[in-house]
């Protein structure tokens, strides 16, 4: 199946603060599996390098082989077209034959973390009805004994054990993609919430190429030239799109490893991937920034670096900056929406803000009432454009309150300047009325974020015995002493408003997170 598509212009809309310049738009039979790997083989790319790892370098035309074989290999497991397909599976060829093995047969991914325990695992093969799971040797006990009691799970096919290995490597390595609508699912993207169950967000196999079309080729310029390395892992939706759907759109390469990210692995795979473009978060910018020997390490390799996930400090882009002298461009983005729909420009990041809106995307502030609000005012976040999800998977009544016409009412509140600039202001239920006054945690973070004693914090809001919500700062200190909360305390008075001091600072080793990395807000305020 070739792939086409149109690129066409749509009419500004009164209102909205920035209008759908551009349009991507496939045709009706449309695999994301033939756009993203089979079109690089067609284009004569298939002996470029598409997977690096500390073992070997796959080709694009290896890729596809391995994509084939693993679809073969699921269809004789069972798996029939629309049906769900489990990858927990660590960074490396397998995950990339694997999704891309069960797009092809028209079936859906699910990508979860491949060191979750079995109770989660139970939920996950409740919830999501998997037919077949595709786990590694290393980590697939615990995928195998929440196994016993799923009612509609066939197998667990094993990586990794040499009958499976053998049975893989035997199967056919040629299939031609199953003829999916561009509207057919083609991976469930689990929300980044931090309260209950995760919950899946439906996506299409048009979503995915629009936004890499609209984002990854509009706005950071992706090119067979680029190495991707990434901090967040595959099955993490940022990292799906910046470290494998985008390079792979454009025949460039990605470097994979399965280790959890560390700053001094990350400065060995730089050192010896060479890549051009680092897809990091908030946390580990933080942590290589100060780590004690940053300075001597050359990162002169990347055009750029990306951070997204969770709001990117003021301070830490300044120290990033002043420390590697590589760009570093912050962005929004939310599974409904997939990936990134504002975003800094290279060249024209302004720090301490989300950047503009991406072409082929709206974006507004409005009221609780939905209407929109002036620049300058901080207000919800409202998005549309042809990335918009289906919807949550058995939510309706959140389907129905996050999902309204062609728009997206997303949680988060921002504020937008008269040049189309986003401020992240924070989640609606962060936000605090701290002496009948709005106060944004990411602000007292930042500031906190500044003094040397500190090396990670959250601030969330915590009901005191009087019934009165305060601001708590959780810090993770470089060095513990004594008076150093009212020491931190006080820095804060020095700086902002009274009111937005911490009424109380305590002191963690971690803090804690959820399945998707991010600080757990909701665990901090429950104490």
């Amino acid at each position: 199946m070739a792939v086409s598509y149109r690129a066409g212009r749509l009419t500004a809309r009164r209102r909205a603060p920035i209008s759908v310049t551009m349009r991507f738009q496939p045709p009706e039979q449309f695999n994301m599996a033939d756009y993203f790997l089979d079109a690089r083989v067609r284009e004569g790319k298939g002996a470029r390098p598409a997977v690096l790892t500390d073992a070997s370098t796959l080709t694009y035309r290896a890729i596809q082989a391995l994509a084939d074989q693993f679809g073969h290999l699921l269809t004789e497991a069972g798996v029939e077209p629309e049906q769900r397909v489990m990858i927990a599976l660590p960074d490396g060829p397998a995950f990339v034959g694997a999704l891309f093995g069960t797009l092809k047969i028209g079936a859906v991914v699910v990508m979860v973390n491949p060191e979750l325990k079995p109770e989660a695992i139970e939920y996950f093969y409740g919830y999501t009805r998997a037919r077949v799971v595709v786990a590694h040797r290393d980590t697939a006990r615990a995928f195998q004994t929440a196994a016993r009691g799923a009612r509609h799970l066939k197998t667990v096919v094993v990586l990794g054990e040499k009958a499976i290995d053998d049975r893989l490597a035997r199967t056919p390595a040629a299939l031609d993609p199953f003829p999916t609508h561009r509207d057919d699912t083609a991976i469930w993207l689990f929300s980044g919430g931090t309260t209950g169950r995760p919950k899946a967000v439906v996506q299409t196999h048009a979503s995915f190429a629009n936004t890499t079309e609209c984002y990854a080729k509009g706005v950071i310029g992706y090119t067979e030239r680029d190495v991707t390395l990434s901090v967040p892992k595959l099955y993490f939706g940022y990292a799906t799109g910046s470290n494998l759907l985008f390079p792979f759109a454009v025949g460039a390469a990605t470097a994979l490893f399965p280790e959890a990210a560390t700053p001094d692995l990350l400065f060995q795979k730089i050192a010896r991937f060479r890549p051009t473009i680092l897809i990091n978060v908030p946390t580990m910018i933080n942590q290589m920034v100060s780590h004690p020997g940053a300075a001597a390490h050359d990162l002169s390799c990347l055009r750029l670096a990306t951070s997204a996930g969770e709001a990117l400090p003021v301070e830490l882009y300044h120290r990033w900056r002043q420390l590697f002298g590589v760009e570093l461009l912050d962005g929004l983005g939310t599974a409904e929406m997939w990936h990134i729909f504002i975003s800094n420009r290279p060249g024209q990041a302004r720090p301490g803000t989300l950047g503009t809106v991406v072409p082929g995307f709206d974006v507004k502030v409005c009221d609780d009432d939905g209407r929109e609000l002036p620049a300058g005012e901080v207000g919800a976040l409202w998005v549309r454009g042809d990335s918009r999800a289906i919807g949550y998977w058995q939510q309706m009544e959140q389907t129905k309150q996050g999902f309204r016409g062609e728009w997206y009412v997303s949680g988060d509140m921002v504020r937008r300047d008269a040049e189309g600039y986003f401020t992240y202001c924070g989640r609606a239920d962060d936000l605090l009325k701290v002496s009948g006054k709005w106060l944004a945690p990411q602000e007292v973070e930042n500031c906190l974020l500044q003094h040397p004693a500190v090396k990670e914090v959250a601030v969330v809001g915590v009901v005191g015995e009087q019934g009165l919500l305060k601001p708590h700062a959780f810090v993770v200190a470089q060095e513990l002493r004594e008076g150093l909360a009212e020491e931190l305390q006080a820095f804060v008075r020095e700086r902002l408003e009274p009111y937005k001091y911490p009424r109380e600072v305590v002191f963690l080793d971690a803090l804690p997170r959820t399945h998707l990395g991010k600080v757990d807000r909701a665990r901090l305020r429950r104490g």
